[in-house]
């Protein structure tokens, strides 16, 4: 089955109330029986500058939301989801924030866990979303590597 292409990006960090608000709308949906989230958090590195603060985030747009789709209709088509979210911050987003939130359901866990994997690994290669992290208090930055 081909789905629409869903808006992906937030601005600014993605809240708890936000994922919470993600989960309770899944109560409904009965013929789930699992879910799996990722969720990706800002962290406080040590650079040549001193501590990392944020990380502000830019994207080619439209290439980043029709990677994230192509990456949707493969994790489709390889693993048994009921349905799937992903959502990635755009701007400044500080540490301890969240800035990726991906979220599957499933009849069954094992897709939940292995559909996880796989999705996180292809935005990370795939998708071309730039980070620059904010170092220390001077607003010097450095480019974020995806690892």
């Amino acid at each position: 089955m081909i789905h629409k292409p869903k808006k992906v990006f937030v601005d600014g960090p993605i809240s708890p109330q936000f994922i919470a608000d993600s989960i309770a709308k899944h109560q409904s949906k009965t013929t789930i029986g699992a879910h799996n989230i990722f969720l990706g958090q800002i962290r406080a590195d040590e650079k040549a500058g001193g501590t990392v603060t944020g990380i502000e985030y830019t994207a080619y747009t439209d290439m980043a939301e029709q990677a994230f789709h192509d990456i949707r209709e493969a994790a489709f088509a390889r693993f048994k989801l009921t349905c799937m979210h992903i959502y990635h911050s755009l701007g400044l987003v500080p540490t301890g924030e969240i800035s990726l939130f991906v979220f599957v359901s499933s009849p069954h866990r094992r897709a939940t866990f292995e559909a996880l994997e796989f999705i996180v690994e292809e935005i990370k290669a795939k998708v071309p979303i730039f980070g620059k992290e904010l170092v220390g208090q001077a607003g010097d930055y450095t480019w974020k590597e995806n690892k």
